[in-house]
């Protein structure tokens, strides 16, 4: 029988100094206690009530996931003329940090969650613009004009974490439009040492890198916290249409991709966070036809 999910939206943070405030959704199974809580960063344009198939999944067996609406989503229809434009990856970054700071208003939207979840066992996950974002809480910096990495804002409270087709390096290996519009697409993931399952489809051609597929590897290549890395075959950027039911946007549309990445991303975080190995061990032995599992 399903378990049932319940969910609210808008969960209100007040934040005087982005310009909106932000916009949150929680969604947590009906029952249970000592539910992990996850933290889930959308891509761009997406919003809190994007990537369905992985939340319900996620939520039916057993997770709180927290979906923030970043200042770039559609919903908000804010341009490039607007002034918090240039530094909205940074707003994305600290808006991750507020739903950690005040989870407690977060949980307290659904009666009786605060109660039933583990705030000690806290993940985040992120897709695209959300894998950067992800990525600097974990340890991940950006490097500044003169190439030295910038500062950290690694939160030790985040105790694992799953990339989903994050960027790779920056400079000669992004496009010219890229170089000049998106200076934060220029890593160091040296210090990223957050346990990270790293999710990349090997036919994930970006227009921003010069580079093939192989750049949505490189945080699992560069990152000693990056301990596996899950490549969908035939997986392009949406991997199989993650963000959205029937989404008409998806280039490659797989229920066994998007199923792949489920059920790998939450047995990964199940074994990281220390609740239970069993399912980890069972999906790499076994991860079946859609991709494979390469751990270090």
């Amino acid at each position: 029988m399903p378990t049932q999910i319940l969910s609210a939206k808008p969960v209100i943070l007040p934040a005087p100094d982005r310009g909106d405030d932000l916009q949150v959704r929680v969604s947590a199974p009906a029952t249970g206690h000592d539910l992990p809580v996850l933290v889930f960063a959308h891509g761009f344009g997406q919003a809190m009530d994007s990537y369905d198939p992985l939340v319900d999944f996620w939520a039916a067996n057993g997770f709180v996931v927290v979906q923030p609406t970043f200042l770039d989503s559609a919903t908000l229809g804010i341009t490039p003329a607007d002034p918090r434009y240039p530094e909205i990856w940074r707003v994305r970054v600290a808006d991750l940090g507020r739903v950690i700071d005040d989870l407690d208003t977060v949980l307290a939207a659904i009666p009786g969650l605060a109660g039933r979840a583990d705030r000690e066992r806290l993940a985040l996950a992120g897709h695209s613009w959300g894998g950067q974002s992800a990525g600097m809480l974990l340890g991940a910096r950006v490097l500044g004009p003169d190439g030295q990495p910038g500062e950290s804002v690694t939160d030790k409270r985040v105790k694992a974490a799953v990339l989903l087709a994050t960027t790779g390096l920056g400079g000669d290996d992004l496009s010219p439009f890229a170089r000049e519009h998106f200076s934060f697409m220029s890593p160091d993931f040296t210090q990223l040492d957050t346990p990270t399952l790293v999710v990349a489809g090997d036919h994930d051609q970006s227009q921003l890198s010069t580079r093939g597929p192989d750049w949505f590897t490189d945080v699992y290549e560069l990152s000693p916290g990056a301990e596996s890395l899950l490549t969908l075959f035939g997986g392009e950027h949406s991997l199989g249409g993650i963000h959205g039911y029937r989404a008409a946007d998806t280039t490659d549309e797989s229920p066994e991709r998007v199923d792949l990445v489920r059920r790998a991303s939450w047995a990964f975080l199940r074994k990281a966070l220390g609740i239970d190995a069993a399912d980890w061990a069972a999906i790499t032995a076994s991860p079946g036809p859609a991709g494979r599992i390469d751990s270090k």
